[in-house]
């Protein structure tokens, strides 16, 4: 039921985007609207109460939980744990909108409701939204799934799993649980989708600037998707061993980039001062951007951004999460969520900072005028390779920027597959692997609604729209198991008491 169910259910909404394209894509943004619109503080609530929620656990006695026995070592030394941490987290997504982010932001009438210039908040949204909430989300659910797989020694790799201290053993094993993992796992494919959409349209426009080829950007598209879904197959197939070099190669690649747009773009004063600009009007402005509504609808701002985005993140909380837990045995549950931040958050903002402040300097400049091409043609794919193309040694990023979104893809698919393969068996015992038949099965499902949406050619607004509304359950399940982390980790801190008391 849950490899078949979802199977059938992506299969179905394929053929509906292939088959009804415009009247598949109405349906989707009247749902959207529901979910993002009517009860968009839902997802505001629930990420800055995650966020909270993640200090809690760090700083309160939780904190000092071995997930493993009491004394045990971790199994990964910190830059390997970080860089499969981050790369599981982070598809290709990440160079996608650190490139030219801001001129979204730039061209919404909310910058001009806040008062100052668009260099002032324009770099402030990125950090926002790449920084601390979504990475919360990730490393709270870590900590649950790392609780269960390491501290209580859970067979049953699945979030209803995740839920049986509150739930009970009947309901966690019977209807409610089988109805959890199939939310779950949509949401997965979902998120799946939506990321694949988003970033391998630029992929294949690089392709086509380089090469000159002479197809259209969805044929290219779709060849990529079908090429980088070999590529995170053979990776899987090869277990951690494969996943963790893969890992490695790819924040060499992501940094690499990084440096060189950095010393020899020719903004690197710009970049360091409005980066930390930014950084500190972020912070200093947390609060109210984490919690702004827009009752009286007159920008839509946090409808067509905060929630989305808070809503993509919890999707690929199915996944992620699950594999920053498996990965994080023999780690602090203070560590797991501090090193988390340290290396994640540090290294996403890294990236915003640079990439997106290197574009932001020559338009503050006047060098540019990439708003200006944004408004002209919103071709955001266009916009980034004219962005690209503006850098010395250009050919070289391009060609540098293509490799490292295939090793973010690869990295970020693998983990996702293989966490999916674990949720086909009924009991898979911690030392066990999935079967490789079942974890290819789930390597060519990963692709199936991604060129379902890339042929269908549904506007960024309706592949937003399939994050948003598989994110709902989500966040219901997502409460359901911290809640059942603190009941379960109560629990466990009494019985090693007890155990200390004994040894006495």
């Amino acid at each position: 039921m849950i490899t078949l169910v979802p199977f059938i259910l992506i299969v179905g909404v394929a053929m509906l985007l292939f088959l009804f394209p415009e009247r598949s894509n109405e349906v989707i943004g009247q749902v959207r609207f529901f979910f993002g619109d009517t009860l968009g503080s839902y997802y505001l609530i629930i990420g800055l109460a995650v966020l909270i929620v993640s200090l809690f656990m760090a700083f309160s006695r939780y904190g000092n939980i071995v997930l493993g026995e009491p004394n045990e070592k971790p199994r990964y030394n910190f830059f390997t744990w970080g860089s499969m941490m981050f790369t599981c987290g982070l598809a290709a997504d990440i160079l996608f909108y650190s490139f030219a982010e801001w001129v979204m932001y730039a061209t919404n009438p909310h910058l001009a409701e806040m008062g100052g210039s668009i260099t002032e908040w324009a770099g402030v949204f990125p950090l926002f939204h790449w920084s601390f909430i979504p990475w919360a989300f990730y490393l709270v659910l870590a900590v649950a799934f790392g609780f269960m797989l390491h501290c209580r020694k859970r067979d049953k790799q699945r979030y209803s799993e995740a839920c049986l201290p509150v739930l009970g053993e009947k309901k966690a094993h019977g209807l409610l649980g089988r109805v959890i993992d199939l939310f779950a796992l949509f949401a997965l494919l979902a998120g799946t989708a939506t990321t694949f959409s988003v970033a391998t349209p630029l992929m294949a426009e690089i392709i086509v600037t380089l090469f000159g080829i002479q197809l259209s950007r969805t044929a290219v598209t779709i060849i990529i998707l079908l090429l980088t879904c070999a590529v995170y197959t053979y990776a899987v197939l090869h277990g951690f061993k494969g996943i963790s070099f893969l890992a490695k190669l790819c924040i060499y690649l992501f940094f690499g980039l990084q440096i060189l747009v950095l010393l020899i773009g020719g903004q690197g004063r710009f970049i360091i001062e409005n980066g930390v600009q930014s950084f500190g009007k972020m912070v200093q402005n947390f609060i109210g951007l984490s919690t702004y509504a827009d009752p009286g609808r007159t920008n839509n701002f946090p409808q067509d951004w905060t929630i989305y985005y808070w809503a993509y993140w919890m999707v690929w909380c199915i996944a992620a999460p699950f594999f920053i837990g498996n990965i994080s045995r023999g780690r602090t549950i203070k560590q797991t969520i501090l090193g988390g931040y340290l290396f994640g958050v540090g290294s996403t903002l890294s990236s915003f900072i640079i990439l997106g402040n290197y574009s932001l300097g020559l338009q503050t400049k006047g060098a540019e005028d990439f708003i200006a091409m944004y408004e002209a043609s919103g071709d955001l794919y266009e916009l980034i390779i004219n962005i690209m193309k503006s850098m010395p040694a250009s050919t070289f990023i391009l060609v540098l920027t293509m490799l490292c979104m295939i090793a973010f893809y690869a990295t970020s698919f693998d983990s996702i597959a293989y966490t999916a393969a674990c949720y086909s068996y009924k009991k898979l015992g911690e030392n066990e692997k999935p079967n490789a038949a079942i974890t290819l099965l789930w390597c060519v499902l990963l692709i199936v609604l991604p060129v379902a949406l890339v042929f269908s050619e549904s506007s960024m607004n309706n592949i937003q729209s399939v994050s948003i509304i598989s994110a709902f359950p989500i966040g219901i399940i997502m409460i359901l198991m911290i809640w059942s982390f603190f009941k379960d980790a109560r629990r466990y801190l009494e019985e090693l008491g007890r155990k200390k008391n004994a040894g006495k």
